[in-house]
């Protein structure tokens, strides 16, 4: 898949489910309630435990999976070769940049500000990850857009059923949802986390996609 394909994806999903487990075995459930509740992008976190055996487990659904919490140029390298289709981070990293560029994989550091912002544009980042989002407004996006209108921004932390929305209306190119999926989980186990996943698609206006 090419890099203006995963982009492509990304943006007209809407929603990325989070997947940040406690296990490998709890990150794979969390995983395919996701993709059974219709979200069709998984970015799967290198805190969870042995996560190379989520991605091993996934590797044959249909599913466009990414890597969350890529703090440096080796985890990034480690998690395109286990078969990420684009790397996150919760800070932009200059070092991580031009190993994803080199696979022409999608790398969305997290940013706070112009400057940030600015910086990993330079380093051929198209997605920004506004992390955490719960510190702004979603009128933040038109703010950015003003100076910056090529500016593509993915809302994560603190996105949830009430305010999905607006962010998307605010401009937000898909969002990051994940905490509200790990308490579904460990509330009402699969299913609850299955239909919570059906209805932030319901919310975002896509309901349900196959890539």
């Amino acid at each position: 898949m090419l890099k203006h394909e995963i982009l492509s994806h990304l943006t007209s999903t809407k929603v990325v489910a989070v997947i940040r487990g406690s296990s490998a075995e709890e990150a794979i459930e969390l995983s395919k309630a996701a993709l059974k509740g219709g979200i069709p992008a998984i970015e799967l976190t290198y805190t969870t435990p042995n996560v190379q055996k989520v991605f091993e487990a996934l590797a044959e659904e249909d599913v466009l999976l990414g890597a969350g919490s890529v703090l440096d140029p080796e985890t990034a390298r480690h998690a395109i070769l286990a078969g990420a289709k684009f790397i996150v981070s919760p800070h932009f990293n200059e070092e991580i940049a031009p190993i994803c560029n080199r696979y022409g994989i999608p790398y969305l550091p997290g940013c706070m500000t112009i400057r940030e912002m600015v910086k990993a544009l330079e380093n051929g980042s198209d997605i920004i990850k506004l992390f955490p989002a719960n510190n702004f407004e979603p009128s933040f996006i038109k703010s950015v857009n003003g100076p910056l209108p090529h500016v593509r921004i993915m809302p994560t932390g603190g996105i949830n059923l009430n305010n999905i929305q607006e962010w998307i209306g605010a401009g937000a190119v898909a969002v990051g949802i994940g905490s509200d999926l790990n308490k579904a989980y460990k509330a009402g186990g699969f299913e609850a986390a299955v239909e919570l996943s059906k209805q932030y698609m319901e919310k975002s206006g896509q309901k349900e996609q196959k890539l």
